[in-house]
């Protein structure tokens, strides 16, 4: 059994912190609490981004709840994916509980019932700050990915997509983008052609495809005005707490393109409008994305290849990402290698598959003299977790087995009447929930193929009566070379009078 001193001074200077801290709960020795042993994680670190992993019902949830209390608190921003719909009684205090007392002591910190200033977000039609975004925002390349085309079908979208902002055609919903696929083949083909080049009706048709698989799955309620506009989530209420941001997706579990589009719609947006902070002392926003898995899944390797891209250059935004998922494994090599923090609990082995992963994830952490990590993972309790960060230097900090501190708000669900009150306090609801359907590239194309359908029909019509004249002319002619002769021609050309004049000149010859 190890000196619980050595293991507590192991711990304090592992985790000891100059700048300002998080203090996630305190260091476990054999199985037990070491009180005032606090494992904290420096705000320095906090856009290094993170994991929080762990079987169903091990505490994922409640962690990342505290985690975004005490971002919160120290004025920082958040936003939260909620998939389960069990995050919202964050806006509400802890009704508190003898059990929770029990662990704060263990842990050596006050427990203080506390509700944080909240905004609640929809992708969807629920109640909530409704976020959309336009096709054009996306623009070709982000849509070329998230709709999994092949290189000629990019070069296609990139080529509608320069024939709109030639033409000032606004591409804002995806009525605006398969109506301009539709322009391009039919109506529009030749003037497309003439400046641009050929598009294959095939290739078109695939394009299309994909955009209604994506409208299947909810798109249509995504893309649109108003945008979202990404300053609003960095929003900090009266008492200097950071608004924490919460999306619910209890809607769309089953609908993972939606649920990508919009991650990495946001993301990309995050990291074209934030201004560089490099590494200041704190995150300017800190993202949450429950259920990790469902970005990933099934996604092109284009799309992987975006996603890694954003996670590796986010950071000096001054943003934090932080992966929750069942599994380390879901989450794809390269992203996992940019993650500062790990937050592991409990893992399962049902089978010789699930002994082989909880090996593979005990390797993903530091070896630590004080524990044999692929069998505390099987051990670990609700609401404990092994622990790795980065210290204020970037340098790894020892591995800890860790008894979590509880929640300072609500662990369930706000009431239907405490959800309407929310909203009705929400100064965004005003801003983004009324429906805007202005002139775009859908009523700006119908317009040009009505005007066009009339000049045709209009030179048709011309033509038809030119031909109409000239055939009446034709027949006119036709009719006077065929009318009957007149009395004075039938005398003149009567037989009786060739047969007197023949002979008067007969006579006058002789």
């Amino acid at each position: 059994m190890a000196d619980t001193q050595v293991f507590f001074d192991h711990i304090n200077d592992g985790y000891k912190t100059k700048g300002d801290a998080i203090t996630l709960g305190a260091g476990m020795l054999d199985g037990e609490a070491v009180t005032n042993a606090l494992v904290r994680i420096p705000l320095k670190t906090l856009n290094r981004h993170g994991l929080i992993a762990g079987a169903t019902g091990t505490g994922k949830t409640k962690t990342l709840q505290v985690l975004a209390e005490n971002l919160s608190e120290k004025g920082i921003p958040v936003l939260l994916m909620d998939m389960k719909g069990d995050l919202s009684g964050i806006a509400q205090p802890s009704p508190g509980h003898p059990k929770i007392d029990e662990r704060h002591a263990k842990i050596g910190i006050p427990f203080e019932p506390k509700k944080f200033p909240v905004e609640i977000l929809t992708l969807s039609k629920q109640n909530g700050v409704r976020l959309r975004a336009t096709v054009s925002e996306f623009g070709p390349v982000l849509i070329s990915r998230i709709l999994g085309v092949s290189e000629t079908q990019a070069g296609i979208i990139s080529i509608l997509f320069k024939y709109c902002d030639d033409n000032k055609l606004p591409l804002l919903d995806l009525k605006d983008f398969k109506k301009i696929l539709q322009y391009a083949t039919e109506e529009g083909k030749a003037e497309i052609a003439r400046e641009y080049g050929r598009i294959s009706p095939a290739s078109s048709g695939a394009i299309l495809r994909k955009i209604v698989e994506l409208e299947q799955q909810g798109g249509d309620l995504f893309f649109g005005e108003k945008s979202f506009d990404t300053d609003d989530l960095l929003r900090v209420d009266e008492n200097g707490m950071g608004y924490i941001n919460i999306v619910r997706l209890t809607d769309i579990q089953d609908r993972p393109k939606l649920f990508s589009t919009f991650m990495l719609c946001l993301l990309a947006e995050v990291y074209s409008t934030f201004p560089e902070q490099g590494d200041s002392g704190r995150p300017e926003l800190v993202i949450f994305i429950d259920e990790a898995h469902l970005i990933f899944k099934e996604a092109s390797d284009a799309l992987l290849d975006q996603i890694e891209s954003i996670v590796k250059l986010i950071r000096s935004k001054g943003v934090g990402l932080y992966f929750v998922t069942q599994n380390p494994t879901d989450v794809p090599d390269a992203v996992l290698s940019q993650l500062g923090l790990k937050i592991q609990h409990a893992l399962r082995a049902f089978t010789a598959r699930d002994r082989k992963a909880i090996k593979l994830t005990a390797e993903n952490y530091p070896i630590s003299e004080y524990y044999k990590t692929d069998e505390v993972l099987t051990s670990l309790g609700i609401g404990e977790a092994l622990v790795s960060a980065l210290n204020e230097k970037g340098i790894p900090t020892p591995l800890a087995a860790t008894l979590l501190r509880a929640p300072m708000s609500r662990m369930d669900v706000l009431e239907d009447d405490e959800i309407k009150d929310l909203l009705g306090e929400s100064k965004l609801i005003k801003k983004y929930n009324e429906e805007l359907d202005r002139e775009s590239a859908y009523e700006l194309l119908n317009k040009k193929i009505e005007t066009a359908n009339k000049e045709e029909a209009k030179e048709k019509a011309l033509k038809e009566q030119k031909e109409a004249q000239r055939s009446s002319t034709g027949r006119s002619r036709t009719t006077t070379r065929r009318r009957g002769k007149s009395s004075l021609e039938k005398v003149l050309t009567s037989p009786t009078v060739i047969r007197s004049v023949l002979g008067i000149l007969t006579k006058m010859l002789k």
